[in-house]
């Protein structure tokens, strides 16, 4: 990868498809399960692309340059809800392919779920999707979100109380 990186930055049109072929479901996903709508998002990781088409000379390598993608998506996601302060939603037809869990799983449930994760504020909504959609460790978040490890933690540990009593009055309420 580090030879295409190499091959991008130097102008090869092919080399810098190929990058965005590696990346963009990586980019897509994590702008959808934030943003909640397919059209921002796909808007979102092209604007994002188009920014590392700009600063491929400043990539150092395939790690770095993951690194910075990542980052600019969430800054971007933070930046887009800030500008559109709306709320999230989400079409129907969209509902199944953001679901995470095994097929098998419980399709209201996790709806519900999601519903409670997009309903959390922008910096711990970002934390919990990096860490279970992406599988990062708190200190890689930490990096990419440019706050201390503790304050990842924290966002953690808070986040998943306050979605473990929703989900729990949700259970209630629908076993009534």
């Amino acid at each position: 990868m580090s030879e295409t990186l190499a091959r991008a930055a130097k102008g090869d049109q092919s080399a810098f498809a190929e990058i965005v072929r590696a990346h963009q479901s990586m980019v897509f996903s994590l702008a959808l399960r934030f943003l909640r709508n397919r059209a921002t998002a796909e808007e979102l990781a092209q604007e994002v692309f188009l920014e590392l088409f700009q600063n491929l000379s400043q990539m150092k390598s395939p790690e770095h340059m993951l690194f910075w993608l990542r980052r600019v998506a969430t800054n971007r996601c933070i930046d887009w809800t800030r500008r559109k302060n709306t709320r999230m939603e989400t079409a129907l037809d969209e509902a199944n392919e953001m679901s995470v869990g095994p097929t098998d799983s419980d399709p209201a449930l996790s709806g519900a779920l999601q519903r409670m994760v997009a309903a959390l504020p922008e910096k711990p909504r970002l934390v919990v999707i990096l860490r279970y959609q992406e599988e990062m460790e708190p200190t890689e978040i930490a990096e990419v979100l440019g706050m201390p490890v503790t304050t990842v933690k924290s966002h953690l540990r808070r986040s998943l109380a306050s979605l473990r009593e929703r989900l729990e009055r949700h259970l209630g309420e629908a076993q009534r």
